[in-house]
């Protein structure tokens, strides 16, 4: 009652195939590869410069929730 023998995992691969077809298993494994070589070869990228340098400067400004409270009172009172 310990682990799987072969056998049962031949019956598992079998009912695999069955239900997604050779083809969509291949493809799918294709896919994973491929994923894991990105990951791996943009791990070992140095960091790039630009990005360092955007990170320390935000993008954009948002306004605080009683700036925004008080355009909206505006906005509804001069129309």
């Amino acid at each position: 009652m310990g682990s799987f023998s072969i056998w049962h995992w031949l019956v598992v691969l079998l009912v695999v195939m069955l239900l997604f077809g050779g083809g969509k298993v291949s493809s799918l494994m294709g896919d994973f590869a491929k994923g894991i070589k990105s990951f791996k070869k943009n791990m070992a990228e140095p960091d790039d410069a630009s990005m360092e340098a955007s990170a320390d400067k935000p993008g954009g400004t948002i306004a605080g929730p009683g700036a925004q409270a008080a355009n909206t009172k505006h906005e509804t009172t001069t129309r």
